[in-house]
C-alpha cells in the first residue's frame, strides 16, 4: 500500500463524517420550515416558517370560515353565522400536520428535496369543527318554515255553487342532504357559502281527476232561486225550475243522499195539521188526490224531490217541504240520479 493512501483514506472519512455533521445540523436548523409544495385548504404554505404559516392560514383559511352560511330555500335566505354554528379552526393542528409531511422521507430526502427545490405535494385538509346540534336546529328551523302538506282536492258546495278546491302538492326539505351541504360549506375555505335546500315534493292522494270520478253525479238546489242543478263530473250539465216548501214548511237546507227512488209512488200522508182528515193515510200511487205524480227521490224524514202537475206552483214557495218539478223533467232526473248521489239544498 502507499503510504499516503491511509493518510487519504483518513482525510476522505474525516471529510464524509463533516459532511454528515453538517447535514444534519443544516436540517435540524430547517426544522422550522415548512416543506415545498403544501397546501392546507386553499393556502399554500410551501417554504414558511411555523409563524408564517399561521399568519397565512389566518388570512386564507380562518377569516373566509368567519363568512355566515347561507340557506337558500322556497326563494328565502336562511343564514347560519360561524358564531352560531360555532365553527373553530384550530391553525397549530394545521401548522402540525405540515410540520409532519414535511420531515416524512428522512434526513438524506428532506436535503435532497432542498437541494433540488422539489417539493412533496401534500394536501392538508383545515381542521375545522363546528356543533352538530346548531346546524340540525338550523335544518329544523329551514324544514318547518318552507314545509307545507299535500292538499286534495275537494269539493265545496256552497251557497253560489257547486266549486272545486283544486289540489295542491305539498313540499318538505330532505333534511339528511341539507345537514350534509351544510356540513361541506361550514368547513370548505373554499366552497361557496350559500346552499340551495333540496326540496321534496309530496302528491296529494286526491287530484281533481280522481275526485271527479268519486262524484259522478251531484244535485244542488237552491231554494231562493228555484232551481235544482244537475252536474255530471263535477259539471254542471242541466238546470231545472222547481217548487219549494212554503213558509212554516221550509224545504231543509243542508248536504244529503239520495235515500231511495221510486215510479209512480204511493204518498204516505204526514201526521201533520194540515193534512187534516188525511192525516196518517196511504194514497196509492196515480190516485187523483196523490199530489207525487210519476218520480219519487226521497232525501229525509218524508222529504223528496216529485213530480207534479200543479204546474203553476213551479218558481214559488208552494210545497210542504218537498221539491216539486214538472212531470216531464223529474222523469228525465230519474233516469240520472242514482240512489246514494249527494244533494246540496241551500
Amino acid at each position: 500500500m502507499p503510504p499516503k493512501l491511509p493518510m487519504l483514506i483518513a482525510i476522505v472519512a474525516v471529510a464524509l463524517v463533516g459532511l454528515v455533521v453538517a447535514m444534519f445540523a443544516w436540517d435540524a436548523g430547517r426544522e422550522d420550515i415548512i416543506a415545498n409544495d403544501v397546501r392546507i385548504g386553499p393556502v399554500e404554505v410551501g417554504g414558511m416558517t411555523r409563524a408564517q404559516a399561521r399568519a397565512a392560514i389566518i388570512d386564507g383559511v380562518v377569516k373566509r370560515l368567519d363568512r355566515p352560511v347561507v340557506i337558500q330555500a322556497a326563494g328565502r335566505p336562511f343564514p347560519l353565522t360561524a358564531r352560531e354554528a360555532r365553527v373553530t379552526a384550530d391553525v397549530t393542528a394545521m401548522v402540525d400536520a405540515a410540520q409532519r409531511r414535511s420531515q416524512a422521507g428522512g434526513v438524506l430526502a428532506r436535503t435532497w428535496r432542498a437541494i433540488t427545490g422539489r417539493g412533496i405535494g401534500a394536501r392538508i385538509t383545515p381542521a375545522v369543527t363546528y356543533s352538530r346540534s346548531a346546524v340540525q336546529r338550523t335544518v329544523d328551523r329551514v324544514r318547518v318554515a318552507v314545509s307545507r302538506p299535500a292538499k286534495d282536492a275537494k269539493v265545496n258546495f256552497t251557497p253560489a255553487n257547486l266549486t272545486i278546491r283544486p289540489s295542491e302538492r305539498g313540499r318538505t326539505i330532505d333534511t339528511r342532504r341539507l345537514r350534509a351541504d351544510v356540513h361541506r360549506a361550514l368547513v370548505s375555505a373554499t366552497g361557496k357559502r350559500v346552499v340551495t335546500a333540496p326540496i321534496k315534493f309530496i302528491e296529494p292522494k286526491i287530484s281533481g281527476r280522481q275526485l271527479a270520478k268519486e262524484y259522478p253525479v251531484v244535485v244542488t238546489v237552491d231554494r231562493g232561486g228555484f232551481r235544482l242543478s244537475l252536474f255530471k263530473n263535477l259539471q254542471r250539465v242541466r238546470v231545472y225550475p222547481i217548487a219549494v216548501g212554503q213558509a212554516g214548511l221550509e224545504t231543509p237546507a243542508g248536504l244529503y243522499k239520495i235515500q231511495n227512488k221510486a215510479v209512480d209512488p204511493a204518498w204516505h200522508v204526514p201526521n201533520s195539521d194540515w193534512a187534516g182528515a188525511l192525516a196518517g193515510t196511504v194514497i196509492p200511487g196515480g190516485a187523483p188526490n196523490n199530489p207525487i205524480r210519476a218520480r219519487w227521490l226521497g232525501i229525509y224524514d218524508g222529504v223528496g224531490v216529485h213530480g207534479t202537475d200543479a204546474r203553476g206552483s213551479i218558481g214559488s214557495n208552494a210545497s210542504h217541504g218537498c221539491i216539486r218539478m214538472l212531470i216531464e223533467d223529474v222523469v228525465k232526473l230519474y233516469d240520472e240520479v242514482p240512489v246514494g248521489t249527494p244533494i246540496f239544498i241551500h
